[in-house]
């Protein structure tokens, strides 16, 4: 497995390659086994022939003043592990200096996508993951990226933009891995205390509740977000958001308009963030 720290590193094994056929999966390690599963569906749809490029890198600029980017864990050594154990051909692990040098101004604007929900209790936050999967795209020239369901909003700009600005990169989601309880597998899980990560389950169980409701016919996005909002308090987390809303849009979910619905949760626990969705066919 090749590590390239910087972008010429990269540049230069890219130009190596025969292979025509390459599949990027952009982390920020922390990894776990939900990314394990990106990087092995990266690995089969690439072929014994094709590459599987995988990214580590904690990006500054989609976090917030009073956010956790420097205690975001960083254990890169049993990353590396860990990708190769899923079979990555190349890491890219550049530091922030390598990304973002001293008089970089351009940015990218995720449009009407990113001004609701994590949009605006985060403000710049996905202006910050447009810029960097667009350098990273730039720099690995992927035929496909896979991104997770996990982060909807989040995979949901990227595909649009990735649209928007004729990148020639197939966007793929691949969907939520989730532990035994349902709790979905997060970077930030291990912030929780035993009995913190206990009650995390209501999150989940919410969902379950009103995608049951969903399919039993109800389709008032107000009973949907106050079953949810209930549930998850009650277990003593406190929700940011618990929406239902289109697939598409993300706008608040009507009927009418035909597309599929996505039910997305945020909620605090202590000091952790954790988000969730189930998306409605």
């Amino acid at each position: 497995m090749h590590i390239c720290k910087t972008i010429s590193e990269f540049r230069k094994f890219r130009c190596s390659l025969t292979e025509s056929k390459i599949i990027f999966v952009p982390t920020m390690g922390a990894l776990h086994e939900g990314h394990g599963s990106l990087v092995q569906m990266a690995r089969q749809l690439a072929g014994s022939n094709g590459v599987v490029a995988a990214s580590i890198f904690v990006n500054p600029t989609q976090f917030g003043p009073n956010e956790d980017f420097h205690k975001y864990p960083r254990p890169f050594e049993q990353d590396l592990a860990n990708l190769s154990r899923w079979q990555a051909d190349v890491v890219f692990s550049p530091s922030p200096e390598e990304m973002y040098p001293v008089g970089t101004s351009t940015s990218i604007d995720p449009g009407p996508l990113g001004d609701s929900l994590d949009g605006a209790i985060r403000p710049g936050h996905f202006r910050g993951v447009c810029t960097v999967v667009a350098k990273l795209l730039g720099i690995v020239e992927p035929t496909a990226m896979i991104l997770g369901q996990k982060d909807f909003q989040q995979q949901r700009i990227l595909r649009q933009m990735a649209m928007d600005l004729n990148m020639p990169v197939e966007v793929i989601t691949a969907p939520t891995m989730r532990e035994p309880d349902g709790v979905a597998m997060s970077s930030r899980n291990r912030y929780l205390s035993p009995d913190q990560r206990a009650r995390a389950g209501a999150i989940y169980q919410a969902l379950c509740r009103a995608q049951d409701q969903y399919r039993s016919g109800m389709r008032e996005s107000a009973v949907l977000q106050a079953g949810m909002i209930e549930q998850i308090t009650q277990a003593g987390l406190e929700v940011q958001y618990a929406l239902a809303c289109h697939a598409e849009t993300l706008v608040p979910y009507t009927e009418t308009a035909g597309t599929p619905c996505v039910l997305l949760v945020a909620a605090r626990l202590g000091t952790t963030r954790l988000i969730d969705n189930l998306l409605i066919s």
